[in-house]
């Protein structure tokens, strides 16, 4: 019997395999008559969840993939400390041994793996052929979601498309940019019509999901590095089917800002996640880190792991969203001090918070990887960037947006107003930017649309500066070297 490919990916698999015994087999399957049933394919799908989802080890559910987005100008950190791999994004000089984006990659790799073992195996499962599909359907979008990050993290990276582990995997070449998006928008197409309208439970993709990811790419695609500018009518066609059937996916903006970061552990999901890794904080390995701790001030026994850019908060708007966004007074008890007073003299992300001001890295809560705003800016986005410019029901996804963040009063954008189709473009931009503040958003934002570098000369000297003068080549992060030490032609 053929042992299935258990390491996280091919180049690892040179030390990792020869101990396979001692690794943590759980979703994990030994071989085809065992996935040829129902109940076995379930559990290689149970084993692609956990890469996405294992605290302090692999995925999304702890800082990693927090740390490794701060090379945008909305989150920082400390300077000092035990912070080193944070402050390698923030400075542009990051390590092939760097744990942040490792863990995102050892984790999405391994979400790969699980997933290859069911997509090449369904179709011969016996069993209840609708449950099968879906069990498919969510393979696919995991394999695309988790693509989708590698490429935008790595650029050129080993495509893996096989769940059993073969010699040749040890030899495995880099695929370009442009053969894996083709794998992801194919994956993401299939699960779009394999996934029903309704998730099988919260941390599950439906279809409004696959559609809504794949109008993400389409964006992305659009930009560099690949500048497909014919996939910004893709983007706005794939992201209006969500927003005209998002009762039937359950999506919704929720009515106030407020609301969509009350961060109460008791619900399990909001109206306006759209797809999220959820935490739980009983399960082994499977609580959330991503709120708490890491992102409060030592003042209120935090980590002091991230927090806000000077610049970036003078320059959000005022209103509810800013009031929520931000926490500028800290303490625990009844005396508080101004963020100015504090050790790090910046503001922190109350975002982050969980309901109570508990302290604690061990929550059940999820981190919601797009939400439903996110889908309105895509349309208003791409329908600017298209084929005829900005139509009104741009105007009305951004205004929905934007008028539930900004001071009462603000008045709604219209055609009238006389922007440009780029203009309006740059409008929803900045407003993704004070929407998604520290939500893993505005680094991608301005690698797609190249605005790394001018985003970075805005800092203020308060904060970490680039130890050196940014390139497209600080776009993208090096390979582990993990991987690069043990096979060649990764380099």
């Amino acid at each position: 019997m053929k042992k299935i490919l258990i390491c996280l990916l091919a180049a690892a698999l040179a030390t990792g395999c020869k101990n396979y015994l001692n690794e943590d087999t759980t979703g994990l399957l030994y071989g085809p008559n065992v996935l040829s049933t129902q109940d076995g394919l379930e559990s290689a799908l149970t084993g692609a969840y956990k890469g996405l989802g294992s605290q302090w080890t692999y995925g999304f559910i702890h800082p990693s993939a927090n740390g490794a987005v701060l090379g945008a100008d909305d989150v920082t950190t400390h300077p000092a400390s035990n912070k080193a791999d944070w402050r390698e994004f923030d400075q542009f000089n990051v390590s092939t041994t760097n744990q942040r984006s490792g863990a995102v990659y050892n984790g999405c790799y391994k979400a790969i793996q699980g997933a290859n073992n069911v997509i090449n195996n369904y179709s011969k499962t016996v069993g209840t052929k609708a449950t099968i599909d879906i069990i498919a359907g969510e393979a696919y979008f995991i394999r695309g979601f988790s693509y989708y990050w590698l490429t935008r993290f790595y650029g050129n990276i080993p495509l893996v498309t096989a769940g059993e582990y073969s010699d040749s995997l040890l030899t495995i070449k880099k695929s370009t940019v442009a053969q894996v998006y083709d794998l992801i928008v194919s994956d993401l197409k299939k699960a779009e019509t394999m996934l029903p309208n309704t998730r099988r439970d919260p941390g599950r993709p439906n279809a409004g999901s696959a559609k809504a990811f794949l109008a993400d790419v389409y964006l992305t695609m659009a930009g560099w590095p690949l500048k497909q500018t014919d996939k910004y009518d893709l983007a706005a066609t794939k992201a209006k089917e969500v927003i005209n059937n998002s009762t039937l996916y359950g999506f919704q903006l929720m009515p106030t800002f407020a609301a969509v970061f009350e961060n109460d552990p008791a619900v399990a999901i909001i109206p306006e996640s759209v797809y999220q890794i959820s935490g739980f904080a009983a399960g082994s390995g499977t609580a959330n880190a991503t709120y708490g701790n890491t992102a409060m001030p030592g003042e209120e026994g935090g980590w002091d792991d991230m927090f806000a850019e000077l610049n970036f908060f003078a320059m959000f708007p005022e209103g509810p969203r800013k009031d929520k966004t931000f926490r500028t007074q800290f303490g625990l008890g009844a005396s508080t001090i101004p963020w100015q007073q504090s050790l790090t003299r910046h503001p922190y992300y109350q975002k982050w918070y969980i309901k109570g001001n508990i302290v604690t890295s061990s929550i059940s809560l999820p981190s919601v990887m797009m939400r439903y705003a996110h889908v309105l800016t895509i349309y208003a986005e791409a329908k600017a960037r298209g084929t005829g410019g900005p139509d009104q029901a741009a105007y009305d996804a951004l205004n929905q947006v934007r008028l539930r963040g900004r001071a009462a009063g603000t008045k709604a954008l219209t055609p009238g107003d006389g922007l440009t189709a780029s203009q309006f473009a740059d409008a929803v931009v900045e407003e993704r930017a004070w929407e998604f503040a520290a939500e893993r958003t505005r680094w991608f934002d301005l690698v797609r649309l190249e605005q790394v570098e001018a985003a970075n000369a805005k800092k203020s000297p308060d904060d970490l500066q680039p130890i050196k003068a940014i390139t497209k080549a600080n776009y993208w992060f090096p390979l582990p070297y993990s991987d690069t030490s043990l096979n060649p032609n990764l380099n």
